[in-house]
């Protein structure tokens, strides 16, 4: 995972969707015994902002701006079903999501707005990594044993997540999806 430079008291932050219990131990233990040593330091979650360095004192400007994000976005159903890769172009192997991919579109489009806009190294494609930087072995392993995965949940909020010094991402704060559907 590349991660932005920190300098000083900068705080480095992403925004996802949590993949909640029991969906996301199972994943989470499932990455680990794949060998990924970001098992522990990353919980499964779909990415809406990957890491992106904050000022201390952007971070209220930065809550402002998903509670109007999440204002204007109602709650959704996720469905995760089957494996994916993006082999060759980058060493993951991740848990699709087959349902709700249009509302995570346009949660991401809209997140990476304002005091969060920058450009994308690639195309967006909401989903959940099982094993990331690991030997081919374990990605074909990954990518065989969750093949016949599944889970649906309700998606009624996004989180932000902060970086530990630690290496450990956690969840921070909790934005709610607020909009009628």
């Amino acid at each position: 995972m590349r991660l932005p430079e920190r300098v000083g008291d900068q705080v480095r932050i992403g925004i996802a969707i949590e993949v909640p219990e029991p969906f996301g131990p199972r994943l989470q233990r499932a990455r680990a015994s794949f060998g990924d040593p970001l098992a522990w330091d990353i919980p499964p979650h779909v990415t809406l902002l990957g890491p992106t360095v904050v000022e201390p004192g952007g971070l209220e400007v930065v809550a402002d701006h998903l509670t109007d994000v999440a204002r204007r976005h109602a709650p959704f159903t996720v469905h995760l079903r089957g494996t994916g890769t993006f082999r060759p172009v980058s060493a993951v192997v991740f848990v699709q999501v087959a349902q709700g991919i249009a509302e995570c579109e346009l949660l991401e489009q809209a997140v990476r707005t304002g005091p969060l806009a920058q450009d994308l190294r690639f195309h967006y494609h909401p989903h959940v990594t099982v094993a990331h930087d690991v030997p081919d072995e374990a990605l074909d392993r990954a990518f065989g044993e969750l093949a016949e995965f599944e889970a649906a949940f309700r998606v009624d909020s996004v989180q932000v997540y902060e970086h530990g010094d630690d290496g450990v991402w956690r969840p921070v704060r909790s934005f709610p999806l607020l909009a009628k559907a």
